[in-house]
């Protein structure tokens, strides 16, 4: 089949605003998936042209390298399917391709609880096992029961049930053995109709009254975040782009003995988790800039690009902050965005 067939395939195609960094990419190869059955035509393509397939989805938790070789494929297809369950259940199947932000919104509307503290986290639904997403004490993990995938070296399918997705601390199957080698397609979720707020975390619970509904809990996750977390629209960002740190006990009582206000919190195996934010703040670095990137001035965590700055430039300027961290504290952070593309 002649790549006459495949109307959507696009050469040199520009990836700048498919990524929330902002970063110049391009990608030899580009192709959007509108329904699930044009993956297996696009990995034929890919294979009789020697094309290495990659894959996009939001681009909001990616480093993109200038240039990317080969196939980028992205995930369009949206559809969402509901189902009710027993006991005030309620199971959700949808698409790699649904906007996340717009799924959590949709099913609080419902009166649908499970998802609400993970509002505003931009990107597609496909990229949200990748790193466990996570916010307010709410994972992922918690209401997903399975991942539905397909393979890009033969197209089969397989479904794994969230208990072998390897799940952790913004990590999972999908970083480690299944990085590059699969496609999200599907997620299902299950969510319930009866009540079960999280308002443990930080100041959320201050901004809920009452017995709250999930939308209400959904929309005060929402003003909390834009105060603290600038739009990638208006000033383009990854969001977090710094781990919290866990690290052993005995570091964290040191720290804590000479940091009596170091925000920390308790772990398995005696391990603490600190504030990689709080850390980057208290090196003075909040609002810092060099050249066209810089950290946020309201939130530390946040590297931010102004314009102009290349992918090159974004690692050696978060390298700064890290070690301007290791430095003061002996902590070591660990990015959050993955590298999408060839870094040589």
């Amino acid at each position: 089949m002649s790549e006459a067939s495949y109307p959507e395939l696009r050469h040199d195609h520009a990836l700048d605003g498919l990524n929330t960094l902002g970063l110049s990419a391009r990608a030899a190869h580009f192709m959007r998936l509108s329904r699930e059955a044009e993956l297996a035509p696009a990995l034929a393509l890919a294979a009789q042209r020697g094309w290495p397939v990659s894959l996009l989805g939001g681009g909001s938790n990616l480093i993109l390298a200038p240039h990317l070789d080969g196939l980028v494929l992205q995930p369009g297809f949206a559809d969402c399917e509901l189902t009710p369950g027993a006991d005030g259940s309620v199971g959700v199947r949808v698409a790699a391709g649904h906007d996340w932000h717009a799924l959590v919104m949709a099913m609080a509307a419902r009166g649908l609880w499970g998802l609400e503290n993970l509002a505003l986290i931009p990107g597609q639904c496909g990229a949200a096992p990748i790193q466990n997403i996570g916010a307010y004490g709410v994972e992922l993990a918690e209401v997903l029961e399975a991942v539905e995938l397909r393979y890009l070296d033969d197209g089969r399918a397989e479904t794994l049930g969230v208990g072998e997705c390897a799940f952790g601390y913004r990590d999972s199957l999908f970083k480690g053995e299944l990085a590059g080698r699969v496609m999200i397609t599907h997620l299902r979720l299950r969510l319930s109709t009866r009540p079960r707020p999280r308002l443990d975390y930080g100041d959320l619970g201050r901004r809920v009254e009452g017995e709250p509904s999930p939308l209400a809990v959904a929309e005060a996750v929402c003003a909390i975040r834009r105060e603290k977390l600038p739009d990638p629209l208006a000033l383009p960002n990854a969001g977090s782009f710094f781990k919290n740190p866990v690290v052993p006990g005995p570091l964290a009582e040191a720290l804590i003995k000479d940091h009596p206000t170091m925000p920390h919190f308790a772990q398995p195996e005696g391990k603490v988790k600190l504030a990689a934010g709080w850390l980057i703040d208290q090196c003075g670095l909040k609002g810092w800039r060099e050249g066209p990137f810089g950290v946020h001035e309201r939130q530390a965590l946040v590297l931010v690009h102004h314009g102009g700055g290349d992918a090159r430039g974004l690692l050696a300027f978060a390298e700064r902050v890290a070690e301007r961290v290791r430095s003061r504290f002996g902590v070591v952070l660990e990015r959050e965005p993955r590298l999408m593309g060839r870094f040589d």
